[in-house]
């Protein structure tokens, strides 16, 4: 599966360094705003072996549409910011290339152009791509369906210039009925990210807790999603989408 990649900051790096490692993908490409290491290769970048091509692009003197016509690609993945679906979707959608977005926040805006995407291709969107956090919004979920009198709380942390709520605690408040409002966010230091769940129950208590030790667990949840949408049909997708299927067997 050939791969083009949006966005080259830190966790762009580390999706990249996940997917050099798989052989079931091969990147492509790279594009990103700098022209910063342009024309240099990603595995160069990172001192690796590969006979990957990987090279990396600046979108400021490389279209889009060029790079697609001249180094075609099955699926992109975005790890740029919320504008970044502009500059790639239609040109992306118009030739059938599957889209995956792991922007953190989007506006109703961006939503519905996702959605319109969606009629021309498959297109997956998920503010936090890592398959364990995931797991705990489909276990709290899960838990809440059984105790919808339970309390609840949510709490999140990230790294100190991190601004905003987290999309992956908003989510997870929208899913539990919780007000977002009441969410507790922690910024300190180079704290990656946790997510925690804690069900107030008389005379006990449950946590769901997701922490993400280091980027590298977003490439894995962009594995995990490419080889879990190849096979789907046009339309937007979310994770519960693709991971339903599994707690049904």
């Amino acid at each position: 599966m050939k791969i083009g990649l949006i966005g080259f900051g830190k966790t762009g790096k580390s999706v990249a360094s996940i997917l050099l490692d798989n052989k079931k993908f091969c990147l492509e490409w790279v594009l990103r705003q700098s022209t910063v290491l342009e024309h240099r290769s990603v595995p160069e970048f990172f001192g690796v072996q590969s006979d990957e091509p990987g090279l990396i692009y600046s979108s400021s003197k490389t279209s889009i549409e060029e790079l697609l016509e001249n180094h075609p690609v099955d699926v992109i993945i975005d790890f740029s910011s919320h504008q970044g679906i502009y500059t790639y979707g239609e040109a992306a959608a118009k030739k059938n290339i599957k889209i995956i977005s792991a922007i953190s926040h989007y506006k109703d805006k961006e939503l519905q152009f996702l959605k319109k995407l969606g009629q021309k291709t498959t297109v997956f969107w998920s503010p936090n791509i890592t398959l364990g956090v995931n797991y705990l919004l489909f276990a709290a979920k899960f838990l809440k369906k059984i105790a919808p009198w339970v309390d609840i709380e949510v709490n999140e942390e990230h790294f100190k210039a991190k601004e905003g709520t987290s999309g992956t605690a908003i989510k997870i408040a929208e899913a539990l009925d919780v007000d977002k409002e009441n969410i507790n966010s922690v910024r300190a230091g180079g704290i990656v990210g946790k997510h925690e769940v804690i069900f107030g129950f008389p005379f006990q208590t449950v946590r769901i807790i997701h922490e993400s030790i280091s980027r590298e667990a977003f490439g894995n949840g962009v594995i995990f999603v490419a080889e879990n949408i190849k096979e789907k049909e046009n339309g937007l997708y979310n994770f519960e989408d693709i991971l339903t299927p599994y707690f049904a067997v």
